[in-house]
This record gives C-alpha cells, structure tokens and sequence, in this order.
C-alpha cells in the first residue's frame, strides 16, 4: 500500500503530509475501487494476473472499452476507447465481455465491508463511495486510520485493491483517491493555506464541474491551473465564464466543499449509477449499462421487500450539466419488466446532445405493505392482459439466481435485444 511520502519520493512530500496531520484530520473518505470490473476478472481467473485486461466489446467488433487494467492501460487503453482501437493499440490483450451481475455481487460485498465501519455512506457508482466517519472517530481517532483499516480488510476480505481519500470535505476527498491509484491512500491537509499550495499547480480541469467544453474555455481566458482560478477576482472570474458557475470553481479551487454525505436513507430513494472513466457517445453502451442499474436497483428492492411507485433516470453529461427525468409506474413495483420498461423510455426521449458522464437509475415513493402496490393499476385496452404479478416475481427470483450463478449474459432481456436490433436494421 503506498504512502503519501512513498508516492511523492522526497522530503517535499513528507513536509507537506507532515503538515496536515498538525491540523485535524478530515473525516470524509473517498473510496475507489481500482480497475474494477478487470480486477473482479482478474479475481474469478487467476492467470490473467499480470496480463494486459480489457472489458468490453471485442476488437473485431463495435462496441467500446469499459474497463482497462493497469497493464493493459500502459498501451494507452481507456474506457469509452473503440474497441477496435483498444486491439490495435494492445494487440495481445484479453479482452472479456462485461459481467454486470458479477460485478454487482461484488460490488455489495464491498459496501457490506465499509458498513461495518460507518453508516453514513454515499454510493455514487458500483465501485465508488463517499463515507463521513466523523461519527467513529472516538474509536479510530482519525479519518486515515479508518481508511488503513478499510483498505486492510478490502484486501484480505475479497483480494481487492482500492484507493482512498481522506479530507474534510467530498471534493478534497475525490480528488484524494485520484492522487495515488493504483491501492492508494492520500491524507489531504487541513489547513487552508497548505491545501491551497497544494491544489494550485494542478490543472483546472481537476475542479469539479470543468469539463472538456469549460477547460477550453478557461483556457481561452488564461486559465490553465487552479492556481490561476484562486489568483482571479471573482467578478473577473464571473466575466469569463458566468457568476453561478465562477462561484462554484472558486469555492472548489480553495478547496471549500459545502456538500454533505447523503445516505440512501435520507434520500429515501434507491438508486444505482455509473460514472464512465471516459464520457460515453454510443447509445448501446449507454443502454446496456442503464439495463445492469436497472437491475441492480430491482435486486435491491427485491431483497428488501419493497415496491417503489416512481422510476427516474439521471444523465449527467461532459460538462457536468446533470438532466433527472421520471414517471411513475401504473402501479407500486418491484419487477425488472416495470423497471427495465421505465428506464428505456426515458432515456429514449432525451436527445444526448453531448457525451455522457454518468447515467444511472433510481426508485421513490415505496409501498409499505403487499396489498397496497396493488392500487392505481392503470386501465387496460381491450386486447391488453395484465402479466400474473407472482408469476413475474417468479421470473425476476429465478434470472436473479441465474445471473448470481453464471454472469449477466446468461439472460439478457427482450427489450434490450429489441432495441439492438432495431439499431441494426
């Protein structure tokens, strides 16, 4: 596991770690998997070890990367990067389908871990979350010894690496994590003055909300660095690029974050997202990877029990503009049909203008009891019949096993295919 003065390899970096952890450590982490869905490959076939992974389509066909290992990225592999690409630019990669199911199951284990730990967690991805261990800090002292102990039990628990941030804030925290992947850890300090020497050379890029469209922008304007955001006035800054979003950089380039750690219980919704490494354009992907949150979300309410009345799906795109569209369901529900049917048609109202970053989907307004999911059914036409609802919780119960069993593409739903294959004709 690195250290922040391994990572930097001198005395610069141990002067500055030193001098955060004269100030109160923080108490928000940030958790990120590394290569997750190669790593989980790596994980269920031993031999791939050390090999050059790619997840996603193969090289002979459309389709893009979804995940590269370390190895594999040293050939310059990314994800959202054309598969085709991917094969030219590694031509002895293993390339693997995408295994979503897998993941997920994996991805639970890995959030049951961090439960054990705290309470207050965010999950923003299947292989990311944000943790506020203010609440344990009488027990562990400090927000790093928590991340130690966490990444200790990832490792020996499920054979896993993970990188953490550790600061007093979320976008401190995240931008932490990044610091020293592959199996990180990184302690931001809390002292404004070394926190802001410490983001200024980075590029503005690292903010927050600046995207490819915005850097360039700030680019246009001389803007290349954080530092040189902290150096602008914020009406100057305002001139450049508008007084809501100057507002939002500045905060951020002197690493002040106001955003809190919402847990799923106090969204009372459930939700599941993905965030691309790279932002996505092609519309399967984004479908397929909309279908595996889907299901994931409709395990969930499955496993506890519960029906929701109201679908959403939430697109957030290059430049950091976030669009969330919801319906409600005829009637409460916990089926991958209702769910699966909802989330296609949203998202095929919304034209993508623009690359996406992240897309996700989520549940709200949960029924209580059996009975009551029932109500509000809308009225059928007169050739329409209204599927069995115990034969359909049947049929969710029995793919669930077969995808915990033998992978995602051990079934994959009709209205995928369809679509596919209406793309294709």
């Amino acid at each position: 596991m690195k250290t922040i003065c391994e990572a930097r390899g001198g005395a610069r970096s141990c002067s500055i770690a030193d001098a955060g952890r004269r100030f109160l450590v923080g108490a928000i982490l940030h958790i990120d998997m590394d290569a997750f869905y190669a790593s989980v490959e790596v994980l269920d076939n031993p031999s791939l070890r050390g090999k050059p992974v790619i997840v996603g389509s193969p090289p002979n066909k459309r389709g893009v990367v979804s995940t590269a290992s370390y190895e594999a990225r040293r050939y310059g592999v990314h994800s959202a990067m054309p598969s085709r690409t991917a094969g030219r630019l590694c031509p002895h990669g293993v390339f693997l389908p995408v295994r979503m199911a897998r993941y997920h199951e994996v991805s639970e284990a890995v959030m049951a871990i961090i439960a054990s730990f705290t309470d207050v967690i965010e999950q923003i991805s299947v292989d990311e979350a944000f943790l506020d261990v203010s609440g344990v800090l009488r027990r562990w002292k400090t927000g790093e010894a928590v991340a130690v102990a966490l990444k200790r039990r990832i490792e020996r628990d499920l054979r896993l690496t993970a990188s953490v941030g550790v600061a007093s804030n979320k976008f401190l925290a995240k931008l932490a994590s990044d610091f020293r992947k592959p199996d990180g850890l990184f302690v931001m300090p809390d002292d404004p003055i070394a926190i802001a020497e410490l983001l200024a050379p980075l590029p503005a890029s690292r903010i927050w909300g600046v995207g490819k469209v915005r850097e360039a922008r700030l680019q246009e304007c001389g803007i290349r660095t954080i530092g040189d955001v902290q150096r602008l006035r914020l009406e100057t800054l305002s001139s450049f690029v508008g007084a809501n979003f100057a507002a939002h950089i500045h905060e951020l380039a002197w690493g002040r974050d106001a955003r809190v750690v919402v847990t799923e219980r106090e969204a009372k919704s459930i939700s599941s997202e993905t965030t691309f490494d790279e932002d996505c354009s092609n519309p399967e992907v984004l479908r397929q990877t909309l279908i595996g949150e889907v299901e994931h979300v409709g395990r969930r309410l499955r496993s506890d029990g519960r029906r929701a009345r109201v679908g959403h799906i939430r697109l957030r795109f290059e430049d950091f503009t976030t669009i969330t569209r919801q319906q409600p369901f005829p009637k409460a529900t916990h089926s991958d049909r209702d769910l699966v049917k909802c989330a296609l048609d949203l998202f095929s109202r919304e034209t993508l203008r623009a690359p996406i970053r992240l897309i996700g989907f989520g549940v709200s307004g949960f029924e209580g009891e059996t009975g009551e999911w029932q109500q509000g059914e809308l009225a059928l036409g007169p050739f329409e019949q209204q599927p069995d609802p115990e034969r359909v919780e049947r049929l969710d119960q029995a793919v669930d096993r077969l995808r915990e069993r033998f992978g995602r593409r051990a079934i994959r739903r009709g209205s995928a295919l369809n679509q596919r294959a209406d793309d294709e004709a």
